[in-house]
């Protein structure tokens, strides 16, 4: 069983950084595709960004230019490299995965989600 654990959320500044960090603990074939979504009070989950297992990588235009994506498929992890944030960018952030079990099932899984507020 393959399970995920974000962390690294907390209360930032506006114009300042965050690091989110989120680690894949378990066994599993493969992890495949993994992604960072985000959902503000009212609002719908969204997409952030996300990464194939090659690296390959996009992004919300929301974040684009300001939030980097990055994993080390070694440690079965995954990072959201937060800059420049802004008000807005409040919500709790959810890890994503695809993984493939030991035998064969596809399974999409979430972690429990970090808060980020961004307030002065």
């Amino acid at each position: 069983q393959v399970h995920l654990v974000e962390s690294g959320g907390g209360l930032v500044q506006p114009g300042g950084s965050l690091r989110l960090s989120c680690a894949a603990s378990g066994i599993a074939r493969s992890i495949n595709d993994m992604g960072w979504y985000r959902q503000a009070p009212g609002k719908e989950r969204e997409l952030v960004a996300a990464s194939s297992r090659n690296g390959n990588t996009n992004y919300a235009d929301s974040v684009k230019g300001r939030f980097t994506i990055s994993r080390d498929n070694a440690k079965n992890s995954l990072y959201l490299q937060m800059n420049s944030l802004k008000p807005e960018d409040t919500a709790f952030y959810y890890c994503h995965a695809r993984v493939v079990t030991l035998d064969y099932r596809n399974l999409e899984l979430w972690g429990q989600g970090t808060l980020l507020t961004v307030s002065s």
